[in-house]
């Protein structure tokens, strides 16, 4: 197996220590450390995120759905979708090939250790190398595990903010979701700077929002999901996506510059 170069920072490994995993290295956990003095929210954005998907997972398994296609996936730790729904089957994707061959190894490691407490080993999580800006090559890969023909939940949790416009990633997720059998279920976080509903419905624009990346407003990130139907409470803060619990007391500190949401594709 490709191994990660433990003198360089990653991404996907600097993630999983946000959310209290252990497969990283001290380059990442002094990066994040770096990162946090800088962007103190940075932590607390990434378990809040973390915190949705799971939320989400649960919600689209309640649904009915049985299978998961989780794009721009990062590491499958802390958490992750087969995890959450054990009896579900799950697609990873990511396109960084060390990432996608660790992420693997984490799964064979996984599966071999439940097996040694004598738990039921489904094997229903596989990852595979693709590029989510690929659909086609993504779904030609995804559909040798998941019955496509069958409901889907495809998940692009914090991935299309990393992607400007000129990468099209719009027509990228419109192609998945033509794809998509009715009964699938998109699933989307998204940070932004203009990420109060108020502040997009006051029309302030988006002046000062960083050029390169995808700093999108809540209207233009509400687009990904093209004509589905969204699912209550609709596109809101991710804290407030169906909480698992009432805000406390001290609750006005979490972040509140991740979007998210969950739609379903209707019966034609």
């Amino acid at each position: 197996m490709r191994q990660f170069d433990q003198q360089r920072p990653n991404p996907a490994r600097m993630y999983d220590y946000m959310l209290g995993g252990k497969a990283n290295y001290a380059v990442d956990r002094l990066a994040i450390e770096q990162l946090a003095e800088l962007i103190p929210e940075a932590v607390p954005l990434a378990r809040a995120n973390r915190a949705f998907l799971q939320r989400a997972v649960r919600y689209v398994a309640a649904a009915g759905v049985r299978q998961f296609l989780d794009l721009g996936s990062g590491l499958p730790t802390q958490g992750s979708a087969h995890e959450v729904v054990p009896e579900a089957r799950v697609v990873y994707v990511d396109h960084d090939p060390v990432v996608a061959a660790h992420a693997a190894a984490l799964l064979d490691g996984a599966r071999g250790a439940r097996g040694a407490r004598g738990a039921r080993d489904s094997g229903r999580a596989v990852v595979v190398e693709a590029d989510l800006l690929d659909p086609d090559d993504v779904l030609a890969q995804a559909g040798r595990f998941l019955d496509l023909a069958e409901p889907v939940g495809v998940l692009l949790v914090s991935i299309l903010h990393f992607l400007p416009d000129s990468a099209q990633p719009q027509r990228a997720v419109a192609a998945l979701r033509e794809r998509m059998p009715p009964g699938s279920h998109l699933v989307i976080s998204h940070a932004t700077t203009r990420g109060r509903l108020e502040e997009d419905r006051a029309g302030g624009g988006r002046q000062g929002a960083p050029a390169g990346g995808g700093d999108r407003t809540p209207a233009e990130i509400r687009a990904f999901f093209g004509d589905f139907v969204l699912e209550p409470p609709g596109l809101v803060q991710a804290v407030d996506w169906r909480p698992d619990r009432p805000k406390l007391v001290g609750d006005w500190s979490l972040p509140s510059s991740l979007m998210a949401g969950v739609a379903r594709k209707a019966a034609i």
